[in-house]
């Protein structure tokens, strides 16, 4: 077994991060079987603090010693007040590139929107976009790297892109022989499943494997999960490393610090999206182009006690109904812990819009098929128009979840 080695040119820098959050360092095993990384021991503390895998410098930092380095970041990718390039190239670590997925790299680009490469202007790093022409790293664009590091804050949910571009990350390490090195953070989804299995035919960039929309993994515990089942194309491997949390319980509530994108403000958005994110798929506003996104939904022909009218934001430029205004229905008052400890998708909304708007079966649902790239089946939509009920819908999941749960179980870290 493989001993880390936490002493090297960066302790310094190391020390002056983790004095930060109050932690104190030592040494310890790497379980060399799937190369997970610990580098920090919390036992001397009463209460430790959470450390994310960004913080967790020395179990990474001698890993990009004299490396040429590439980074996936966004604006998530923070050590406590100080994003994750600058505190690098603080520590002299030689980054030659940074990789930025949907949304961009400061995180103000629309959903959907393309992402242009560019230059950075506080370090001159040059950013390319994978979320433009290329949403995977081309041969070229990896042939001056050594190492690749991600960190960025995933919310756990299928549709979420982010674990998209994880996964053409790993892929593109695999055929070029980089070594990747995954910082993980801390899911606010990671203690329960729930949802539809993506079925084959569905598949696209909101939804790459075959998992429920609620999967219920950190993005470093779901990178070994893409990389062990044989996703990669060819059944290839990626040569991962995963630096994990410290002092991490996937059964409390955990807050995201900094908005993971735009229409994601707050913690009662980041609870509501895996459940409201299905109106994406058709012609219902879910507040985007609003000071409420995921947290409202309505359409000039849905009946409600709520009227809002959506205008073009930073987060969304062409907004359902721009300048219109519309009815339905205001959840910003809906209890935050509450949905944390209900622990499952609420249809309920989804339902009240199709039974509350006129002529729903002609104009509720996109003709584009992407509410079935959303659910990742063909199911939903058919048993909304037939009128399920919700407890109906969900028992059709049922033997879908308790097979891809002994699945997730090989995975689990925390």
């Amino acid at each position: 077994m493989k001993i880390f080695n936490a002493y090297s040119l960066f302790t310094f820098f190391a020390i002056w991060v983790l004095s930060c959050s109050g932690t104190s360092s030592t040494q310890k095993e790497i379980d060399s079987s799937i190369d997970f990384h610990y580098g920090i021991d919390h036992r001397d503390q009463k209460e430790p603090s959470l450390v994310v895998g960004a913080e967790n410098t020395f179990a990474y930092l001698s890993l990009l010693k004299n490396k040429r380095v590439a980074v996936v970041a966004n604006h998530t990718s923070f050590i406590k007040n100080k994003h994750l390039v600058d505190s690098l190239v603080a520590a002299d670590i030689n980054i030659v590139k940074v990789f930025a997925p949907e949304h961009g790299f400061r995180g103000k680009a629309d959903a959907g929107e393309q992402v242009n490469d560019e230059i950075d202007s506080g370090t001159g790093i040059s950013i390319m976009s994978l979320y433009g022409k290329n949403k995977k790293p081309t041969p070229e664009s990896l042939s001056d790297v050594d190492i690749v590091l991600f960190d960025i804050q995933d919310v756990g949910v299928r549709f979420y892109t982010y674990i998209s571009t994880l996964h053409y990350i790993m892929e593109a390490c695999a055929e070029s022989a980089k070594p990747l090195v995954v910082l993980d953070r801390p899911n606010p989804h990671a203690h329960y499943v729930d949802g539809p299995i993506l079925e084959d035919e569905f598949k696209s960039f909101v939804g790459m494997h075959n998992v429920p929309v609620v999967y219920g993994l950190t993005i470093g515990e779901y990178a070994h999960m893409i990389n062990e089942e044989g996703w990669l194309a060819n059944g290839i491997k990626c040569d991962l490393t995963t630096v994990l949390c410290m002092n991490y319980d996937r059964s409390k509530q955990y807050t995201i610090p900094i908005k993971p994108s735009p229409n994601l403000p707050n913690a009662l958005s980041v609870q509501l999206y895996p459940s409201l994110c299905f109106f994406e798929g058709t012609s219902i506003s879910a507040g985007r182009g609003t000071n409420l996104p995921f947290q409202c939904f309505g359409h000039d022909k849905l009946k409600g006690d709520y009227q809002f009218t959506p205008q073009e934001n930073e987060g969304s430029k062409y907004p359902k109904f721009k300048g219109q205004e519309i009815t339905g229905k205001n959840l910003s008052n809906q209890d935050v812990a509450l949905i944390y400890t209900k622990a499952s998708l609420d249809l309920s909304w989804l339902l009240y819009a199709y039974a509350n708007m006129e002529n729903a079966g002609q104009d509720f649902f996109l003709n584009n098929n992407f509410f079935e790239k959303l659910a990742g089946t063909k199911n939903l939509r058919k048993q909304i128009m037939e009128g399920y009920t919700e407890t109906e819908i969900k028992q059709t999941w049922e033997v879908g979840k308790a097979e891809y749960l002994k699945t997730r179980n090989k995975y689990l870290k925390y």
